[in-house]
């Protein structure tokens, strides 16, 4: 990917621990990498279709004066989101702040903060069964665009499906949505369960009916294997309900496990089914 690179520029800002640096303020120093196509821009020499580092100094400037943080952390962290969600065509911000004059009664260069923040793509499967299905399906999909740092790409048909798991119960219906998401993936999860909650969604039986049910199927190219988090989505490959809607909008992603893109594992099901 393609990068801007903003070098050691110079501020002076009300940051950190003690109420002498929020009040006097000290120098802060920031550099930035800034990951971006800019293919259009050196092909047209149009400065719309690039990162303005211009701006962007100007930008990190006001940041850095409208705001005081305790911790370069907290600095860092904001600063990141902040870019992210004003540069639509920023993939991946690599930021490094640094702090010459930190208060510690030790001689030392420098203190600093360094940290990468991008853009993460994510599939989630809803499934309703209880009440009115659509409604709690649609609920959801609005909820999550409504999230800082998100954003809703494409949204599959919604399909009714048997329920999966032996339990008796009302047919299900199913959909998969592509997003965007500044949230890293137990965050994300965070805020599906607190959708799920708002749906009034209840654990008491495991593959019991509910009224709303998210997961996060695959998290960019990620493998995440612990106890309260499976990244990619676990038996992916067995369900019908999860494959048959991701096909109509990623039938091209492939399972990092597996090697097999979603067409293939679609394709395999239906093979063992008939």
């Amino acid at each position: 990917m393609d990068c801007v690179r903003i070098k050691n520029l110079v501020l002076h800002a009300n940051h950190g621990m003690f109420p002498e640096e929020n009040t006097l303020g000290q120098k802060f120093v920031v550099s930035a990498n800034l990951y971006a196509d800019t293919r259009a821009a050196g092909r047209a020499d149009e400065i719309d279709d690039t990162i303005h580092y211009g701006g962007v100094c100007h930008m990190i400037k006001d940041f850095m004066k409208s705001h005081t943080y305790k911790l370069l952390e907290a600095v860092a962290e904001n600063m990141a989101e902040m870019l992210l969600l004003e540069h639509e065509n920023l993939q991946k911000v690599e930021l490094e702040i640094e702090k010459p004059w930190a208060p510690i009664g030790l001689t030392l260069d420098t203190v600093s903060v360094s940290i990468t923040r991008s853009r993460h793509r994510a599939y989630i499967a809803l499934g309703s069964n209880l009440g009115d299905r659509e409604a709690y399906l649609n609920k959801a999909i609005e909820s999550f665009s409504s999230l800082k740092g998100c954003k809703v790409l494409k949204v599959s048909d919604f399909i009714e499906t048997e329920p999966y798991g032996g339990i008796p119960q009302e047919k299900f219906l199913n959909a998969v949505m592509e997003v965007e998401t500044l949230f890293e993936p137990y965050e994300l999860l965070e805020q599906l369960h607190c959708i799920e909650a708002e749906a009034q969604r209840e654990r008491d039986i495991h593959w019991g009916p509910r009224t709303l049910d998210l997961d996060i199927l695959f998290y960019d190219d990620e493998i995440i294997d612990l106890p309260d988090l499976q990244i990619p989505h676990p038996d992916i490959q067995n369900r019908d309900f999860v494959l048959e809607p991701l096909m109509q909008i990623a039938s091209h992603m492939r399972h990092p496990l597996l090697k097999l893109t979603v067409a293939e594992l679609f394709s395999n099901l239906k093979s063992v089914r008939n």
